[in-house]
């Protein structure tokens, strides 16, 4: 199997560019519409991986586009190479870390500054002294991150969500400070009390430390989890280059040595005993063995292999020893090639801008003019200097998005704990806006709907044989083996009793094995043995032997002194749930489709049994991805499950990936859910729960942008007094923890 690129007559030149300095999802559109703007160029930028890649002309150079990022108030760079050996677990990143420790300060420094406003008994004699001493480390060294992306955004003429914040704090902690130390809110024995009287006020008595300090840690907890989910975005890639071998035992002067395999060179010959992974690949120069690629290609049976024969890097020898001379090594070989699909579909891929930033664009120009405008607008009319700035000033803490530091964070926190607890992981806000619209979900076959490991099925006996008999002497003889057809057959023969000791055992590759099991001359393998034997199956097991393989499924024969004794059917079999969870999907208004690498009779008997009609069988993991494409072309709102290597970069592509907790790494890295108990009931729960918490984050985003807008026109007019505004932010924050909370009632259909 071989993975194509794209020609590359279509873009004469793609340079990919590591992007630093991004805070939300308008910073990456401004970067991108600033080099779009470049003549011959075109240009898209992923805030989840914090890459651009850019297409361009001969007329472009590198310097060019750095030079444009770094105008545009961010910083760019060529990516590093990966190194396969030495790949580690990345730790907690500085910025990570920083944000946690700017979170955490501000969160103990805040809730007494909160405390003390809000609740009139605990304010004491220079109560709002100690509140100063409080807040000022929250709105200067918590705060830090928002007045720098402020001061860039200012500078290149753009506002934000980070501009509001910074913006507002500011300009509430300054007026606290005028407040108490040019008014009358810093004398001894001040208090705040709660009045819901609307009247026009200097000012000068009331302090907003609570709504600087408050507002710094909510959106800090905001910023905090968005981080740590899109943290993970390119961990795909990393599981793909932790998939392959790291060692190999290469062949140099009739000697085995064993080097890092990225020192292996084209031509060389190299082993791999049983139970090792392929190095890199390649074609079989000796041996015989069986080999599972199932996390691959998808096939759930293994590939019987011979000299000659080409094997894959990444791929598990699952029999016999073999040598193997290496044809592509490094970013040549297919798993490097897989990498760089999962990596194109997630660079590809629409990211889902947050509604708070969409706004944010026209909503934030809008609240600083309005402040401006009512500013200007008292004190030109003749009002008080002091009653002019009060009234300036609570129309930016009015707009402060307080609620909207809760509104996605508290949803998503409430959403992913009840989902953990039924067996969903969700990685973050940004995958659920698909689920609305989803309306066609590909299952692979291999894990997903079925279990992935082979197992017996059926056992068919010649006329005065024991079904009993035939497991016995069959699971005897091929306990002996390291083939995972073999390792079927000795597992249901060890449940079902002790067996019996094998001697004279022999492995014929490629064909069985045979032994003397109880004084009898046992062979175990294919029906194609038994010929090379002059053994007749017999019509009955010949007529049952074309119907099991039409079927798809894998036939071992057996026979004893020289006898056709019965056929031993192996299969993948159907996980219990699945044909439930195919209705269920149904219910959901999903249409089902099959996509597996398998072939065509295993696929559609798979489809029928579990109730799906649209298969798609034989297709490569390049054709997946394929597959998808087509889909959305036509419309479609596509959700992928699946669970192997050769699923990630379909996974990656589709809008929604579900991936099998029971799965490789790979899959679930390059997933948007994963379904921690490998079972597809979860699947249709999953779907539920994200559309139930996309709901509730849009309704708590809706509350509280109408909190704002409803206030402001109050505010401007000077009729706002401080402590409803207080009041009323408090009242939102309760309203969205609130709304989030429902959904700790969601509840499995399974």
């Amino acid at each position: 199997m071989t993975i194509t690129k794209a020609p590359d007559a279509d873009y004469p030149n793609e340079i990919e560019l590591e992007i630093g300095g991004m805070t939300c999802a308008s910073c990456a559109n401004r970067i991108e519409k600033k080099l779009n703007k470049l003549t011959g160029v075109t240009a898209s930028v992923n805030y989840a991986t914090e890459k651009a890649k850019i297409r361009h002309s001969d007329d472009n150079t590198l310097e060019d586009f750095i030079a444009t990022i770094e105008k545009t108030g961010y910083t760019a760079a060529l990516p590093q190479p990966p190194h396969p050996t030495t790949t580690q677990p990345s730790a907690e990143p500085d910025s990570l870390r920083s944000l946690r420790q700017r979170l955490t300060l501000s969160a103990v420094l805040a809730v007494p500054v909160i405390l003390m406003a809000m609740i009139p008994a605990l304010q004491f004699t220079n109560w709002q002294w100690a509140s100063l001493t409080l807040a000022a480390p929250v709105v200067m060294w918590g705060d830090w991150p928002f007045h720098v992306a402020a001061w860039k955004n200012a500078r290149t003429g753009a506002a934000t969500m980070d501009t509001l914040v910074s913006v507002g704090t500011l300009a509430a902690f300054s007026w606290s400070l005028y407040a108490l130390f040019f008014g009358t809110a810093g004398e001894p024995g001040m208090t705040h009390p709660f009045t819901f009287s609307v009247e026009r006020v200097s000012g000068t008595g009331n302090i907003y430390l609570e709504v600087a300090a408050g507002v710094t840690t909510f959106i800090l907890a905001g910023r905090y989890f968005e981080q740590r989910a899109k943290r993970r975005a390119g961990s795909a890639l990393r599981a793909l280059l932790e998939l392959g071998a790291k060692e190999v035992a290469v062949l140099r002067a009739g000697q085995e040595t064993r080097i890092p395999v990225d020192q292996l060179k084209v031509e060389e010959q190299f082993v791999v005993r049983p139970g090792e992974k392929i190095a890199t690949d390649g074609v079989i120069v000796q041996g015989n063995s069986a080999v599972d690629a199932s996390m691959v290609t998808g096939e759930s049976v293994p590939v019987e292999v011979r000299s000659g024969d080409e094997v894959i890097g990444g791929t598990v020898n699952a029999g016999g020893q073999l040598i193997v001379r290496a044809t592509r090594i490094g970013s040549d070989t297919q798993l490097a090639q897989m990498a760089r699909l999962v990596e194109e579909a997630q660079t590809g891929k629409a990211e889902v801008q947050r509604l708070a930033d969409r706004i944010s664009g026209i909503f934030v120009p809008i609240v600083i003019a309005l402040s401006v405008a009512t500013l200007g607008f008292w004190w030109g009319t003749g009002g008080e200097i002091g009653a002019a700035f009060t009234a300036a000033v609570a129309v930016l803490i009015i707009a402060c998005p307080c609620a909207l530091g809760l509104a996605t964070p508290t949803a998503l926190m409430v959403g992913t704990g009840r989902g953990a607890q039924l067996g969903i992981l969700i990685k973050g806000p940004e995958v659920l806006e698909s689920t609305r619209k989803i309306d066609t979900i590909v299952l692979d076959k291999t894990g997903t709907v079925t279990s992935g490991n082979m197992a017996l099925i059926d056992i068919f006996s010649a006329e005065g044989e024991s079904r009993e008999q035939i497991l016995r002497l069959a699971a005897a003889t091929e306990h002996a083996s390291e083939h995972p057809i073999a390792a079927a057959i000795a597992k249901a023969g060890s449940e079902a009793g002790p067996l019996p000791t094998v001697a004279g055992f022999q492995n014929m590759a490629g064909l069985g094995v045979s032994g003397i099991v109880e004084g009898h001359a046992v062979l175990v393998g294919r029906p194609a043995m038994l010929t090379a034997h002059d053994i007749d199956l017999g019509s009955t097991l010949a007529a049952q032997l074309i119907d099991a393989e039409r079927r798809g499924h894998t036939v071992v024969a057996i026979s004893w002194d020289g006898q056709a004794r019965g056929l031993l059917v192996i299969a993948d079999t159907i996980k219990p749930t699945s044909r439930q969870a195919i209705s269920r999907l149904k219910d959901l208004g999903l249409t089902p489709i099959l996509l597996t690498g398998d072939n065509a009779t295993v696929a559609r008997t798979v489809g029928d049994e579990v109730g799906i009609e649209h298969v798609i069988a034989e297709v490569l993991p390049a054709q997946k991805v394929e597959v998808i494409k087509k889909l959305q072309a036509e419309g479609k709102v596509v959700a992928m499950a699946g669970d192997g290597v050769n699923d990630a970069a379909a996974l990656a592509q589709a809008d929604l990936g579900l991936a099998m907790g029971t799965g490789t790494d790979v899959a679930i890295e390059a997933s948007d859910l994963t379904l921690v108990r490998g079972d597809l009931l979860a699947a249709a729960d999953a779907i539920r729960l994200s559309r139930s918490t996309l709901r509730t984050i849009k309704g708590n985003l809706f509350w509280a942008f109408a909190y704002n807008i409803a206030a402001l026109p109050m505010a401007a007019m000077g009729l706002l007094n401080p402590m409803i505004a207080g009041g009323a932010m408090a009242f939102s924050s309760v309203f969205v923890v609130a709304n989030s909370l429902r959904l700790r009632r969601f509840s499995s259909l399974s």
